[in-house]
């Protein structure tokens, strides 16, 4: 074993006592394990190289180690997988990825000219590819390098790879490679392919003092993933995409135990062929992994049934630089001080790397229905919702759109196939806005997902439609609904094409007691409105939001962001000044820090407000304790 460096404990990551009570556990879980090769690892092996061999306990991730083959290297999603506008000035979505590939979306300009001030004429140009001349050069610890080549553990330095792991995606990160490059990017990037491998990693980070990265899905937009510029040490981008094996399904307690670097589509799917699922699907599901998910404290569309990543994690392992915390047994729950899973959930890489969790599973519903309301006004849709939370009756997922984003929904309707859908579409909008006298300017739409068994799903289903109707709402028909779901994970997708017409934009959310949804909506959106004009800009911003989890006590409130930048030379700095201002609107409103973003560096100038000082002080004693040499040193939180 290699030698600790300062604050770091060579004997508490691989101690005899650790190991036989690994070996231990190990035999008592023998009797639920589902992959009979499993069975005869020790405790002491790295599961991922002795499982290798064997297909079906080492299936290749959807993403390759050279993520830029698949991905963007300068935006959000699969490079196959844009919006475009054709000869003809119409909107379409490259691709065939997603229900929306290959259709033409004849409103989306119309919309952007009315509501942005958005002009086709006047075109941004990114940069068409990586200048690898513009990457810093590498800054490499040689004896550490030299000491990684002896483990076999897969590394980089290509400065390809080295730059995609450099940044999320917050709007700076990726407004800055169409213009220019980072100051400072990784210098190595390392693939683990076990928790072995991490632990070797970890103990060689301590003995040279390099600095390590965690680098999951590479989704954060809280500027977490960004190296510190004055960073002086080697700093290692540890990808934990090779990691991303389901050692067992445990079908009497209804677990699993996963390794972190896991992605979300990739969980459910290799799930889904043995009958189970997580149901967690945070809009990010496609490219964020479980590790980071338990890094964020995140929560996922469908948290109504399921639960958040706290409530889903049974058990969690961590590397740290003192050694591995995990806690002795998978119990359901425990009174034995505070709880260890809470230090490391939210911990966002800066105590360590998840490598492995067992979460909970369930059978995949037998049933599932969409469906969707129609509210005369916000008011009364954020008074529904507030009933429904109030029995305990949410569906799956109940989110409420305000009438700006409705609207926004509607220009990316697809182009209609037949006269047919044109005139049901037509009536559809005459009754609502005619006969039953909703204002097109007013009223605003919530999407649902109800799962269950067929009988469940249908009472449940009349239970909420009633409660709808007794604060206005009509029925809008599982199209829209359905829809609605699917735009979720498409949306992200308009910045890029934004951007190249100089149209900026961001999402934040935040969390807030139910007496303060409105008013912290509505101020809000006025502040933005009010920052915006101060600042110069010369057409009206896009500024809107929807209510997309519910709980007993409160709601998280989801923002868009969005505005046209011609005319102003600083733009990111103007966004950033008035994202900043939105925030300190928030914090005066009742609203929390983060519901489900986290704060990375992006936020935390605000963290020792949102947990008291002496909360902050406590979170500063456990960064010391744990890794008082700030191996991991992405500065996130504090």
């Amino acid at each position: 074993m290699a030698a600790a460096g300062p604050g770091c404990s060579g004997s508490g990551v691989a101690s005899a006592s650790s190991e036989a009570a690994a070996r231990r556990r190990l035999r008592v879980l023998l009797g639920h394990l589902r992959s009979a090769p499993e069975t005869h690892l020790s405790a002491s092996q790295c599961r991922g190289r002795a499982a290798a061999a064997a297909a079906a306990e080492s299936p290749p991730s959807t993403f390759p180690k050279r993520r830029q083959e698949v991905l963007k290297w300068n935006g959000w999603g699969y490079s196959d997988s844009k919006f475009v506008f054709n000869k003809k000035g119409q909107a379409e979505f490259t691709g065939k990825r997603y229900r929306l590939g290959g259709t033409v979306l004849p409103l989306l300009r119309e919309w952007i000219e009315k509501n942005l001030g958005g002009n086709l004429e006047h075109k941004s140009i990114p940069k068409a590819s990586l200048n690898i001349s513009e990457v810093p050069p590498s800054v490499t610890n040689e004896e550490f390098l030299q000491d990684l080549k002896a483990t076999n553990i897969s590394y980089s330095q290509d400065a390809e790879d080295r730059v995609f792991r450099a940044h999320g995606h917050c709007l700076h990160e990726l407004f800055l490679l169409r213009e220019g490059m980072f100051k400072r990017v990784p210098d190595i990037v390392v693939w683990p392919e076990c928790h072995d491998d991490v632990v070797k990693i970890v103990e060689l980070a301590c003995k040279h003092n390099v600095c390590i990265i965690p680098f999951g899905g590479g989704t954060s937009v809280s500027s977490a993933l960004e190296c510190p510029p004055d960073e002086k040490r080697t700093i290692v981008s540890l990808d934990t995409s090779q990691m991303n094996r389901i050692h067992w399904i445990d079908e009497k307690n209804l677990t699993a135990r996963v390794e972190a670097g896991i992605v979300g589509q990739d969980l459910e799917r290799r799930l889904g062929e043995s009958g189970y699922c997580t149901g967690h699907e945070p809009d990010s599901m496609e490219f964020s992994t479980l590790g980071g998910w338990v890094a964020t404290r995140a929560s996922g569309m469908k948290k109504n049934i399921y639960g958040n990543i706290e409530d889903l994690a049974v058990h969690i392992k961590m590397v740290t630089p003192r050694g591995v915390i995990e806690k002795s047994c998978q119990g359901p729950r425990m009174s034995t001080g505070p709880d260890i899973h809470h230090f490391i959930l939210g911990s966002e890489g800066t105590l360590g790397v998840v490598t492995e969790v067992t979460i909970k599973i369930r059978p995949v519903p037998e049933y599932q229905k969409y469906g969707s309301v129609v509210f005369p006004n916000f008011e009364r849709g954020v008074a529904c919702l507030r009933e429904v939370a109030k029995q305990r009756c949410a569906p799956a997922s109940i989110r409420l759109m305000d009438n700006q984003q409705f609207q926004f929904g509607h220009a990316l309707k697809p182009q209609v196939a037949s006269i047919f859908t044109s005139l049901l579409d037509g009536l559809k909008k005459f009754y609502i806005t005619k006969f039953k006298g909703f204002d097109p300017n007013l009223l605003c739409v919530a999407t649902l997902l109800f799962e269950g068994s067929r009988e469940k799903v249908l009472q449940h289903e009349k239970q909420v439609y009633d409660i709808a109707a007794k604060f206005g709402g009509l029925a809008a028909g599982e199209d829209n609904g359905q829809r609605g779901y699917m735009l979720t994970f498409v949306i992200a997708y308009l910045r890029d094409v934004g951007m190249d017409y100089y149209l900026i934009g961001e999402s934040f959310e935040t969390s807030v007691p139910w007496d303060r949804v409105l008013d912290l909506c509505r101020n809000v959106k006025e502040r933005i409105v009010k920052e915006c004009k101060e600042r110069g800009v010369q057409f009206p911003p896009l500024a809107t939001c929807r209510v997309t989890q519910t709980y007993d006590a409160g709601a998280c409130v989801y923002f868009y962001l969005g505005l046209n930048y011609r005319g102003i030379s600083d733009p990111i700095r103007v966004y950033e000044e008035i994202e900043s201002a939105s925030r300190e609107e928030i914090l005066a409103n009742g609203g929390s820090l983060s519901h489900h973003h986290g704060v990375g560096k992006l936020r935390k100038q605000w963290l020792k407000e949102s947990v008291s000082d002496v909360g902050f002080g406590m979170l500063k004693s456990l960064k010391q304790y744990v890794d008082p040499s700030n191996i991991f040193g992405n500065r996130n939180l504090l």
